[in-house]
């Protein structure tokens, strides 16, 4: 938990409670539907919340914002974006069912009410989203073929509404096509080794009516 305090010292006493009581209610989940990796659960704290925010060193998401979570599994990245920007709407977004069992319970457990979730695949989910956010789900082609058609028309942030994607290694290849797509390096915010080849890939989206 200090390891979030450490990056984020800024969290209000609800916040602080909320991610200090993150890594319980996760483990006691995951005894019975196992979502995250035995030795990820000791670590979630890096692994997955302070990846997931990762996120939030780039983009600061507004109030009334609405981000979708492409293939939460667990609830990563949206559940910890979700505590750190409460008046922000996350809609979490996972094909099976198990996992978003979970991360009902999760949401739950920790008070969230700017969660939702959806049992299916995003092709077949509706609405517009400032934001689409996700952690290495697929390609980066295969998953624009997934959200095109979710983008809102009108942008109100900073960066224009798009794909914010948490990736690694070498993606010189993977980007070659998207040319107006932004990379940062993760090292630049956090200095944990884990964090070496971690990235935060922008990439502004037209909106398609």
């Amino acid at each position: 938990m200090d390891i979030i305090t450490k990056y984020f010292p800024n969290l209000t006493e609800e916040q602080t409670q909320q991610f200090a009581t993150l890594k319980d209610v996760y483990q006691d989940w995951n005894l019975k539907i196992n979502v995250v990796s035995r030795k990820d659960i000791e670590d979630i704290y890096l692994r997955h919340v302070l990846h997931s925010l990762g996120i939030a060193k780039v983009m600061e998401f507004k109030p009334g914002a609405q981000v979708l979570d492409v293939g939460t599994g667990g609830g990563f990245p949206g559940i910890p974006l979700a505590i750190l920007f409460p008046e922000t709407q996350f809609h979490l977004v996972d094909s099976i069912g198990k996992k978003i069992k979970v991360v009902d319970e999760v949401v739950a457990g920790l008070g969230l009410t700017n969660v939702k979730t959806t049992n299916d695949r995003v092709e077949n989910v509706s609405g517009h989203y400032d934001f689409i956010v996700s952690r290495a789900v697929a390609q980066m082609e295969t998953f624009v073929r997934w959200v095109r058609n979710h983008i809102k028309k009108k942008s109100v942030h900073e960066l224009k509404n798009g794909i914010l994607y948490l990736k690694g290694g070498d993606l010189t290849e993977e980007l070659a096509k998207y040319t107006t797509a932004q990379i940062y390096d993760l090292t630049n915010y956090y200095g944990e080794d884990f964090f070496e080849t971690k990235k935060v890939v922008y990439l502004p989206m037209k909106y398609k009516g």
